[in-house]
């Protein structure tokens, strides 16, 4: 698909285009709060899932669906054009053999691959139409097509409330797991893991997951919010965690470790920040995920190249703050941005250190967590990619009698860590979600 047509149209919020097509299956939102470009994508030309059952290495069968290489145009958006997938946390099986148990509904590996896509340039007010073929008239074709999703008349967003309480997994239960993991640090079996903690719900009958994603932007958008219709299955995140990025070779990453809640007043919201980061718990905890994440860079990109140029960031959201540190790195001659996701998956903040030990500890403590903990990511014809960690996301299942939801929130167990403050941090990352589902919006 070596040709690329662009045509442009006048500023349309991402979500309420996304709205009319929000139910069929394969539909796609990636809409960034705070960054340039959101995209929007339908009807793919090609389609792959695979399941536990299925034997194909994973990245050969998405460099299969992704196809041979093109350039992007020069003028365009980041993504041109390419697969959109959602990799589950259970994916990591096929990257270290740990015989990882699976829930029923979800695949590890859910990808599509668009010729045709709507670009949602922020900074311009603009959208972009973008087009694939194998000459330019086909190219045109498509992003004419793509253009004319434009036309189709929005949903408005639900206004009643999307569902009934969440009932949260044994809080009793969590905190005996967290001190467990302390034990075992104290042990010497792993220096940090990440462990999760399960809320649980159903839709009101007439709730669509798209009412949720359109909620959650107007009330807290993520840098990283996503949505992904699947046959049976939708996807919702509000995630404000980067997994991997490449642009023309070059590499990055930005793990996020600590957490304190907002504050609320000034004062308070000051104190808490200024608190996270003075934390030497913290600070420890985040530094050994750089590590790890320095460390699996460090697979596929050139000698030398992998460098650390912020650590301990503060970068404050909706509800929490959290410490924000980036790793850089250039891809090695003959690496791809697929072999730097083989080489890093899943990502490092919601495994623990030493990564394969930490999965172990996880799967001993956790049910299966599907999508959670895991990524949805782009992959360029170009060889660019974007991904998103999978945190503050709702997986949704449809059932007979609506649509199931369950979402999860961890944090991570260092040696120094408190029960008690851990289960309140899940509480804190978690209550933008909740609130979304349980709670009216705001007038």
């Amino acid at each position: 698909m070596h040709c690329v047509a662009q045509l442009s149209a006048p500023w349309r919020e991402p979500a309420e285009v996304l709205s009319a097509f929000a139910g069929e299956p394969w539909a796609v939102g990636l809409v960034s709060g705070g960054a340039r470009w959101s995209y929007l994508a339908r009807d793919p030309e090609a389609t792959l899932i695979l399941r536990a059952v299925d034997a194909r290495d994973p990245f050969d069968a998405l460099a299969v669906l992704l196809g041979p290489a093109a350039p992007a145009a020069e003028d365009g958006p980041p993504f041109q054009g390419g697969v959109v997938g959602l990799a589950a946390y259970e994916l990591a099986d096929r990257v270290e053999s740990l015989g990882l148990p699976r829930q029923d509904a979800w695949p590890d590996l859910a990808a599509a691959r668009y010729l045709a896509i709507l670009a949602f340039d922020h900074q311009a007010r603009m959208v972009v139409a973008v087009g694939r073929g194998s000459d330019l008239q086909q190219a045109e074709a498509r992003a004419n097509a793509a253009l004319a999703w434009l036309d189709a008349a929005p949903v408005a967003p639900r206004q009643e409330v999307l569902a009934g309480p969440l009932q949260p997994s044994d809080p009793d239960a969590y905190e005996a797991a967290v001190a467990q993991v302390v034990d075992r640090i104290r042990a010497g079996e792993i220096f940090q893991a990440n462990i999760a903690r399960a809320w649980t719900g159903a839709l009101a009958p007439g709730a669509q997951p798209f009412d949720l994603f359109a909620r959650l932007l107007a009330q807290s958008a993520a840098p990283f919010a996503a949505y992904l219709r699947l046959p049976g299955l939708a996807l919702v995140s509000n995630s404000p965690e980067r997994f991997l990025k490449v642009r023309e070779g070059q590499v990055e990453t930005q793990p996020i470790k600590g957490t304190r809640p907002r504050g609320g007043d000034p004062a308070a919201d000051a104190a808490l920040a200024a608190e996270l980061l003075a934390s030497d718990k913290d600070r420890a905890e985040n530094l050994m995920i750089v590590d790890l994440m320095r460390n699996d860079l460090a697979r596929v990109c050139a000698a030398g190249s992998v460098r650390v140029p912020s650590l301990w960031a503060l970068e404050s959201f909706a509800n929490v703050h959290h410490l924000v540190s980036t790793v850089t790195g250039r891809l090695a001659e003959g690496q791809g941005a697929l072999d730097l996701l083989r080489a890093a998956f899943p990502p490092g903040s919601i495994t623990g250190a030493p990564k394969v030990q930490a999965m172990k500890v996880i799967a001993a403590l956790e049910t299966p967590r599907g999508p959670y903990c895991g990524s949805l990511f782009w992959a360029g014809f170009d060889g660019a990619l974007d991904s998103s960690v999978l945190i503050r996301t709702a997986a949704c299942t449809e059932t007979a009698g609506g649509w199931a939801v369950e979402a999860r929130a961890g944090a991570g167990i260092v040696e120094a860590s408190e029960p008690v403050a851990e289960r309140l941090e899940t509480e804190a990352k978690i209550a933008a979600l909740v609130r979304a589902l349980t709670q009216e919006p705001c007038p």
